[in-house]
Formats: C-alpha cells, structure tokens, sequence
C-alpha cells in the first residue's frame, strides 16, 4: 500500500512538471518532459522545449538536455540552436554545452552560425564568450559575409561588440555570386582585421586580382608581400612584387619588385617605391617611383604606361605620356617624345564626350627636324587630326548624323617617317594611306523609306608634285530608295552626285541617277531557274579643262538588260556530294556606252555573272553579250572542308567594244576563257588557282596560284601573280612562313620578289618568344625602296612587351652583327 502512494505521487509531480515552466536559478525550462533526480542536482530535458538564462538574452532550443545544477553546467543535444537577441548571435550545432558560471558555450561536433546577421559561419568546436561577446574556433572555418565574400581561416577568434577578426591562414574569396574569372582572392598568414572601420594588419600577403582584369583570361595578375596592413583609404604591401603572368612553377616571365607597393583608395592610385622590373629574375629597369590607376579607374590624371620605340628615320625615342582628366567629359594626354639625336617633338591628344556629340584630336609639333638616314632638314613639322561627330536626333530618321574629319601635315613623308606605333595616335583619326590626306563634311540620314549620304571632301596626295597634290568634291551627295515591290520583284532608286575640282583649273560636275528592277526567281519544270534585271541610268556632266566632260552639260539615258539562267544538278553517292550547275546570261544595251577603256578592271569567274561586273558608275556595259559558264564541285559527306571546286566562265559579244576598260579583256567578240579551281585536300593542305586564257587558247594572259600547307607546327603560303597582254604586266611571288618549335617560341619569314625588275621588294624575319604575359624577339626588316628624305632600310631590332604595362624597341647597330 505504502509503494503504491509512492508511485502515485510520482505520477503525480511528473503531470505537474510536464504541463509547466519550470524555473531553476539561473535557467527557466519551457519543456515538454523534464526527469530530476540526485536530490535536485540533476535535471534532464526528454523531449524537444527550450531553455532561457536567467537574463532572458540567451535561448537554447534542442532535443533533449542536461543540467547539473551543483556545477552550474548546460548541456544540449539534437539539432540544438541557441540564439541571442541582444548580442545578434545564432548559433546551431547537434551537441552544445553552456558553462554558466564563466558565461562560455562550447559545441561540439560540425557547427554553424549568424552573426550580426553579416556572417555565416560554417566550423566545428566553437567557443562563444557570452560575457566578453567573442566567438572562436581551433578549427578550420569558413565565413560568407552579406556581399558574397568567402573567409576560410585555420584558426579564429572574432569580437563581437568590437568586430575585430583575428586568423591564421586565411584565404578570402570575393564576388562567390559572379563566374570565377571576375573573382579575387586574398591569402594572409595570419592578421587581425578590423571590419568596423576596415582596416588590417597582416604578414605574409598574397592577392589574386579579377584573371580578365586586363582582358586576357590567361594571365593571373597577382601581388605577393613579405606583410601588410590597411589605414583608412590605404593599403601598403611591404616587399611586395607584381606580375600579370600566368602561374606555374618557375618565375615568371616578369614582374615588378617594390619596397612597397600602396594602394590609395581615394586617388584610386596604385603607387610603387624603390622599383625594379624584371625579366626571368634579371633586373633590366630601376624606377625610384612611380604610380598609376588602379584597374577600377576609367579615367585618372596621372602619367601613362612609357613607349621605348625605334624609327628606321629618327632612330631610338622614348615617350612618356601624361593623362589629364579635365572634367567629366573632357580630357587631354600630353605625349612628349625624346629621341636619341637630340630631338624632342611635343604631340597632344584631346577628347571631348558630350551627350549627343564626341570630338577627339591629335596634334604634333616639332621645330627643326632632320633625317639621320639622309640629311634632310627642315624648320618645323607638325600635324592635326581631328574627328567630330553630331548625332542630330531628327525625329523622322532612324539615324540622323553629322561628320567632320580633317588630316594635315607639314611634310610629305611625314607619316612613314613618323610611323603610328611612334606617336601613338588614335586609329579612329589616324590616315589610312601614307600617301594621302583626307578630310571631309558629311551628313547622314537613315530613314525607314529612303537613305541619303551627302556633304564636301578634300584629298590631298602626298606623293605628287604641288599644282595636281589636291582634289575637291563641293559637294557630293547618294540617295537611294527602294520604291515599289511587287510579285513579281523590286525597284530600287539611287542617284549620285559631285562637284570634282582637280589639278589646279579642272572641273567637273557630275549628276547620275538609276533605276533597278531585279525580279524574283522563277522556275520552269524541268529546274531551270531564271531571273531578269534592268537597269535604266541617266548621267548627266559638265566639264571645264577637263579631258572627258565638255563644257556644254550633256545627258544621257542608257539601259541593260539581263537575263540569266541556271540549272542547278546534284549527286550524291557514298562519300560524295556531287554539284553541277550550268548558267548562261543574255545582254543586252542599245546604247553608247562612254568611253572606259583605260580603266583598270579585273573579270574573274567570281564577278563575270555580276550585273555591273565592271564596276562602272558613270555608264554602262555596251553591245549585246551572251556570258556561258559552268561551276562544279565535289564535296566529301563525312568533312565538308575536303572539296574540289572548278569554274569556267566565257563571253561572246555581237560585236567588238572599244570602249570597255581593256584590262577586263571582255572587249573583244569572245573575250578571255576564266578559270579558277580551289582544292581543299584537308584541313592542312590547299591550292587555288586563278586564270584567264586568251581568246585563241595559244596563252595565259592571268596566273593566280595559292598554296596552303600546313604540318604540325610549320605552315608555309605561296602567292604567284602573273599579268601579260591586254590584263597588265605583273610578275610577283610571295611567300609567308612560319615554325612554332614549341607552345612559346616560333619563327616567320615574309617576303615578296618582283620577278619583272628581278628584285626582292623587302625581306621580314621575325623570331619571337611569346606567351601571356611577355613577347620578345629579334626583328629583321630590308626594304628596297627609296622616297625623299626615306631610303632603302636594313634592320635588325630587338622588341620586348611586358604586358600590361610597357613596349620597347630597340634597333641594333648595324656594325654589332656585320663582324
């Protein structure tokens, strides 16, 4: 009777405790289950609740717990997670022990945790100091902050009340959310970190910057240092060193030594002292100081990357440009250049960036200027180049433009002395030809019916003598428009214009207007398909002391008319694709055609069908023509690169043209047979031929012969060019080789012989050591010609690039490698 009240009673408080908060001295129990036994010493949690300290700020929630009540100690196991409100902690972990009498938490076991709500942090065996607010681990540990920052340490201890971090072995990776090419990475030994006011103190220093950051994915721009640390906007790297290079196990091609390298986050500057550059660990330039942008920056005053440089003229220069931002649309770069002669010449780039509008502008000055390859002098040179463009926003036009372009020097060899690699000059602005000037108004309209192109030009050719260097169009204009479509096919309008003044006293105005009809393909049953154009023109000229235009306006209308006619074949077989196809072309002009027969035109198999196949623009093809012609091919099914293709292509006219061009060799009542054959053995090995075979088939008038060959790492191309009779008088033969001995070395040889003079026109041999980072090499150039203050060249130079940051050439004296 007695145990029975026993186990009553029993039954009786454990109802009781089960349905209640429980509340112990320093924990307050909120369980489903709680077991006490040892007189009150021990208590246990059986099933999931949560425990609070006695200040309410820490709450453990688990599976199950364990209180001894003598020593003061907690502890929580299965999914436990103990949270404070008040410090901004969330700690999770399957097996956690509170030491509540010196305040510590210690887990167990894999653990994760929030803090601040910044940092997620991922460890094992964590040490939380609830009163002094710190939380570290033996272990290592990874840490991902709000901004996609990656932390993994060996060891840490982090202050939460004062947000200092210290580790050991600590690698940081930024930018997790973006590919891993657009991604940093840190490596410090150890350091201590204030993340409050983000700042450092670290030894052993390695930073990995952004692969793409100098838009090549192959390098990795990295800096090592011996330590570092960061104050407010400044982070120094003690014996640090630099290389774009990509990482392997030797040194790197190059790389730059500092006593420090500092980089200012508010002049957004990256600033190096006691420099040394080296190349294969050999110091070859000493820079006490110097700086520049950091890869953020777009625009920065400050001086630019140095360009060592050689001119076969001028000799060795050295020129060390300065950027200055001069608002937020504004900027200018001073490029002083110093020649080794003696010689200093100033040159100037400004830009301007409006919100409609751009201009940039180049310009060079130096007085007294003489040629150190043949003497000649002279009191100043110079030029401007400028360009200015205007987007005029007209409502009605889908683009609507303004242009200006202006070119002028004060020495006719100017350009070729002055080579672009030399001064650097902007290709938007930069000419085109070494011969010749041009500079131009124009005005540009795009609409959704029609186009028009129109404004003045001036050219002026730096190779003539001064009465015939200049020629004018004021103005010239093009309109075209596409009219009327129909089933049947398109018209299309276009005219042109110019006012052409040349040669001091000539002019010559010009008006031609055509229209185009092309019709729409159709087919009869047999598969012949067919197609008819016509083009009716209507020139208009005036001339005065001009050779072709009289004085009195003339005009004319003169018409074309094709029609053409194809028969398109093929056959397929087991490995190849067979093509055949057959084509003739009816035309007919009953018109004068004006008189072109000294223009330079060149028919070939691959325009003979063309409508305006001679590249008129002032008239048109004249008589009654029939072009025949045949184009085969062969095709191999499993690799479409292995084919054999000919063609063959004949015209016969009802009668002789005088004034078709006579280089065209269509001019006669059956011209010249064209030919060209392309025969793609594989990928490594082809040849193509071009011809044109004279009327009576006794002799080839044009030779055109290319070879590819490539095996391994050699690769050689062949170019033969031969005109004789009424196509010209050209006799040359090119050859381009080259030889990659392995992944970073390779050789190329260049060359052309003018087998009519019997004389090579220039010889380029290039041996080059190239990778990511560093190409150098040795250079030799001969040229056989001679213009004014330029003579025949023979060099030999040696160029290095390290890459990013500078370019040199250096050409060897002569007298080194003739002994």
């Amino acid at each position: 009777m007695k145990n029975k009240f026993i186990i009553i009673l029993i039954l009786f408080f454990k109802s009781v405790i089960s349905t209640a908060v429980f509340a112990i001295e320093d924990f307050d129990f909120n369980i489903d289950e709680i077991q006490i036994s040892n007189n009150g010493e021990l208590i246990k949690g059986l099933k999931r609740g949560t425990v609070t300290s006695n200040s309410e700020q820490t709450m453990i929630t688990a599976d199950s717990f364990e209180y001894n009540k003598s020593t003061n100690i907690l502890n929580a196991q299965g999914n436990v997670v103990v949270k404070d409100v008040s410090k901004n902690f969330i700690i999770k972990s399957n097996d956690i022990t509170y030491f509540k009498n010196i305040d510590k938490i210690f887990s167990k076991g894999p653990t994760n945790g929030l803090i601040s709500a910044k940092y997620d942090i991922s460890s094992k065996n964590i040490d939380l100091d609830v009163r002094l607010n710190t939380i570290k681990s033996n272990n290592v540990t990874t840490i991902i902050d709000e901004n996609f920052t990656e932390y993994k340490v060996d060891k840490f201890e982090y202050s939460i009340n004062e947000k200092i971090f210290k580790g050991i072995n600590i690698t940081i990776q930024t930018n997790l959310n973006k590919p891993r090419n657009e991604r940093e990475f840190y490596f410090f030994k150890n350091g201590i970190f204030d993340l409050a006011n983000k700042e450092f103190s670290a030894s052993e220093t390695k930073i990995y910057v952004k692969k793409n950051i100098f838009d090549n994915s192959e390098n990795d721009p990295r800096i090592y240092g011996v330590s570092s640390d960061k104050k407010k906007n400044k982070t120094t790297l003690n014996k640090a060193s630099f290389t774009s290079c990509k990482l392997n196990d030797n040194c790197p091609p190059w790389n730059i030594n500092a006593k420090k390298i500092i980089h200012d986050k508010e002049k957004k500057q990256i600033i190096y002292d006691d420099a040394v550059i080296k190349i294969y660990d050999f110091p070859v330039f000493y820079f006490p100081k110097f700086f520049h942008p950091d890869p953020s920056v777009d625009r920065q005053s400050g001086f630019l990357q140095p360009t060592l440089n050689n001119s076969n003229i001028l000799g060795t220069s050295l020129m060390l440009p300065y950027f200055q931002v001069v608002s937020d649309n504004k900027d200018l770069t001073f490029k002083p250049i110093q020649f080794d002669g003696g010689m200093n010449m100033i040159q100037n780039e400004y830009r301007q960036k409006n919100k409609f509008s751009s201009f940039i502008g180049d310009f060079g000055y130096k007085k007294g200027y003489n040629s150190q390859s043949t003497g000649y002098k002279k009191k100043k040179i110079a030029h401007f180049f400028g360009k200015y463009d205007l987007d005029l926003n007209f409502d009605k036009f889908k683009k609507s433009k303004l242009n200006f372009n202006f070119q002028k020097v004060t020495n006719d060899t100017y350009l070729k002395v002055f080579e672009s690699n030399l001064l650097n000059i902007d290709e938007k602005i930069l000419p085109e030809d070494q011969n010749q000037l041009f500079s131009e108004l124009n005005l540009s309209l795009n609409h959704t019916k029609y186009n028009f192109y129109g404004g003045i030009r001036a050219y002026e050719s730096l190779d003539k003598k001064d009465s015939d260097r200049f020629q004018y169009s004021l103005p010239y204009y093009k309109f075209s428009k596409n009219f009327l479509r129909s089933s049947l096919g398109n018209f299309n309008f276009n005219s042109s214009g110019e006012n052409n003044y040349k040669d001091t006293n000539s002019i010559r105005s010009k008006v031609i207007n055509d229209v185009n009809f092309t019709s729409k393909n159709f087919y009869f049953q047999n598969g012949i398909v067919n197609r008819f154009n016509i083009n009716l023109k209507n020139p208009n000229f005036v001339g005065k002391n001009d050779p072709d235009y009289k004085s009195s306006p003339q005009t004319e209308l003169v018409s074309l008319f094709n029609f053409e006619s194809n028969l398109p074949l093929i056959k397929k077989d087991k490995k190849f694709t067979n093509y055949l196809n057959p084509k003739i072309s009816l035309r007919y002009n009953p018109t004068k055609m004006k008189e072109s027969a000294e223009q330079e035109k060149l028919i070939n198999t691959k325009n003979i069908f063309l409508m305006n196949r001679l590249g008129l623009n002032e008239t048109l093809e004249e008589g009654e023509s029939v072009t025949l012609g045949i184009d085969y091919k062969k095709e191999n099914i499993n690799n479409i690169n292995k084919y054999f293709e000919f063609n063959l292509a004949t015209i016969f006219r009802n009668e002789e043209s005088k004034k078709i061009p006579q280089s065209s060799a269509i001019y006669e009542k059956q011209s010249n047979l064209f030919g060209s054959t392309n025969y793609n053995f594989s990928e490594k090995i082809s040849f193509n031929y071009d011809f044109a075979l004279d009327n009576d088939y006794s002799k080839f008038e044009y030779n055109s012969v290319g070879s590819n060959f490539s095996l391994g790492d050699f690769n050689t191309q062949i170019t033969f060019l031969e005109k004789y009779g009424k196509m010209g008088s050209t006799n040359t033969i090119d050859n381009s080789t080259s030889l990659k001995f392995d992944e970073d070395k390779y050789i190329k040889f260049n060359t052309r012989r003018n087998r009519k003079i019997g004389l090579t026109e220039y010889y380029d041999l290039v041996y080059e050591y190239k990778n990511d980072c560093l190409t150098a090499g040795i250079k030799y150039k001969k040229s056989y010609y001679q213009d004014r203050d330029l003579k025949p060249e023979e060099n030999l130079i040696f160029s290095i690039t390290l890459f990013p940051i500078t370019q040199y050439d250096q050409k060897i004296d002569k007298k080194m490698y003739s002994n």
